[in-house]
Parts: structure tokens; sequence; C-alpha cells
């Protein structure tokens, strides 16, 4: 079944994620209740919600004491979960004050004569005229500590995992996990208007991650690929939905790359016209600069696509599933930074 017509419109595209029902099949929600298990919020609820009998009083009380244990280690999780969330907010804005400290050191180097190349900033972080690029610089202070988030992240999913903790509190992991992508995916928004070329070139990554960059970021088909094996068995009924959901988002990673594509041979046949045509040079590159406006859009799409592929994944998964393929996600990008370093420190033969 066709579920994608050819890619024709770039700004059409994000509206049509919005039909689920021609896009996805329904799937269910993110705490479905595993083959032959209780969900463990039903029984908080019943315990917490249902009076007992004067005969089974006494019975139910070791129960609701156990309920009430772990509805205080759930809140006492919870307050955890914030006080990390505002370290990690007061950490990022502290970053902007260094940068901004920054900007001005080297506002007062350029009006002193200072050349800016000998400093230690890459070039990624210099605009035309030597102006700095604060939008980028920003960006990659943010990703340092997204990278650093990401790895204590696994950390406690790994350890919850292995204690064997409830539905509830591993839900709670899940959907914290699942909430730092997308925050991933705001703060690349962000990037695209300051350089599109910069972030979607993946130099923000180490080497090994580059080598599967597709428009900026990891094609969602092959994120399928990487959580599989780790979250099996799977029922009849999520083996459906999972090949639905793979069919579904390899053919928009079709449309997309169509669309790149499309604009690329349009671009090169642009610059390759004759400067003294209709219109002249600058005609020509105004064109160009106008087609290139469109690279930002195909960005944003593509992590709109993976967004959607992540959550909709995650609806098809029992808890202790979506808390496995998270676990695998995020350590197959940590094994690709560790493959990075291992490449960048081997030794290199003389010539």
């Amino acid at each position: 079944m066709g579920i994608y017509e050819p890619f024709r419109q770039v700004p059409m595209w994000k509206n049509t994620f919005e039909n689920d029902h021609i896009l996805f099949a329904s799937t269910s929600t993110i705490v479905d209740v595993e083959p032959n298990q209780e969900n463990k919020v039903d029984v908080i609820s019943r315990a917490s919600t249902a009076p007992p009998s004067s005969n089974e009083q006494e019975g139910n009380k070791p129960l609701d004491d156990k309920v009430q244990r772990r509805l205080a280690q759930n809140r006492e999780a919870a307050r955890k979960s914030r006080l990390r969330k505002k370290a990690y907010v007061q950490q990022l804005e502290t970053s902007r004050l260094k940068l901004a400290q920054i900007e001005q050191e080297l506002d007062r180097a350029r009006k002193q004569g200072v050349y800016l190349g000998s400093t230690s900033l890459s070039s990624s972080h210099i605009g035309n005229f030597g102006t700095l690029n604060s939008g980028i610089t920003t960006f990659e202070m943010e990703y340092g500590y997204w990278v650093e988030e990401q790895h204590r992240q696994n950390s406690e999913l790994r350890n919850a995992l292995q204690a064997r903790v409830t539905d509830v509190e591993l839900s709670m992991l899940v959907e914290s996990g699942l909430n730092h992508y997308y925050n991933l995916f705001r703060l690349k928004e962000d990037a695209a208007k300051s350089d599109i070329f910069y972030l979607m070139s993946g130099i923000w990554r180490t080497s090994a991650e580059r080598f599967f960059l597709w428009i900026g970021g990891f094609r969602p088909s092959e994120l399928l690929n990487v959580v599989m094996p780790h979250i099996e068995p799977l029922s009849d009924q999520q083996v459906a939905k999972v090949n639905t959901l793979r069919q579904s988002s390899q053919q928009a990673e079709d449309a997309l790359t169509q669309g790149i594509d499309k604009l690329h041979q349009t671009l090169a046949l642009s610059m390759a016209s004759d400067p003294m045509s209709e219109g002249g040079y600058d005609c020509q590159m105004a064109s160009a600069v106008e087609k290139l406006e469109a690279l930002e859009s195909f960005v944003n799409q593509a992590d709109h696509l993976r967004q959607q592929t992540m959550r909709h994944m995650s609806r098809i998964l029992t808890t202790h599933q979506a808390a496995r393929a998270l676990l695998a996600l995020g350590e197959f990008f940590h094994r690709l930074q560790a493959l990075s370093s291992l490449w960048a420190a081997r030794p290199c033969e003389p010539a």
C-alpha cells in the first residue's frame, strides 16, 4: 500500500504526519501490559480506591503498606527528576553567560587588530567577515551537555532494568529518555537557522556517527534495525505494527531523499547557468539563495520523521521493551563515539 505520494512540496510535509490513519497503524500506549502480567498502575489504582470489606481489612494491610511505600518511592523519583532538570537548565544558562563573555573578548580582540584565525575556535564558529556565529557556538555547548546527560540516562536505565523496577518507575524513565531526544531536535531546529550547512555536514558529531548521517541525523528505519534484536520476542500483533511502521518510515525517507536530490540538481543547474544571461549575476545568486532556504525545511522534516518514528515505536512496545529499546539506541551511539576515538588514536604507518 502506497502511503506517500512522490515528494512534491516541502512545506506540506509536516502536515502529512498529522493524519495517523494514513501514515501509521493505530498503536498501543507506552504502558501496554506485557503478556500474562498485571499492570502495576492498575494495581495501585485498585488498591488505593477500592475500600476493603471488614473481613479483608486485616489481610490487605500488608499490601496497602507495600503500595504506600511504592508510591512514596515514585514521588521521590519524580522529585529527583525535577531537580536534575532544574540543574540542567541552570547549567545551560551559565553556558550562555560564558558565551556572551567570550563574544565580548573576541570583539575587543578584533578592535585591537588581533587576527581571529589564531584563536582556538574552530572554523565552524566563524562566519563571513570574521564574525562569531553565536548560534552554532551555543548549539555545540548545549549538545555537549546533551551527550553527557544521555550517558547518565543510559546508566540509570540500565540499573533500573537490572533491578527489575516496576512499570510505573520504568515508564517515567522511558518518557524522560524520549523527551531527551525531542530536546535535541529542538536544539537542531535553532541551529539550522544559524548555519544549515554546518548542521547538515555533521561536524558536530563524531567521525563514525557521520558515516551513518542522513539529512543531519540517523535514518529512522536504521533505528528500528538497531533496537529490534533487543526487544524480542514480539507478539504477532506487534510484529505487524513494527513492519507497518518500518514501511512508512522508509517511504518517508525515500520521499525526503528524492526531494533533496531534486534540490541539489536544480541548484547545480542554476549555478552553472550563464551569468551574462537575463538578470545577470546578482539575479542568479539571489535565486540560488532562495533555493537553499529549503534546506532548513528538509532538516526539520527529517527530525520530525525521526521523532514520529520513535513516538510510534514506543506506543507499540510494552514498557520494558521500550526501556530496552532506548537503552540499545543510547549504547549504539555511545559505541560509535568510542569507535571514533579509537580510530583517531590508531597508529598511522609512515608514508
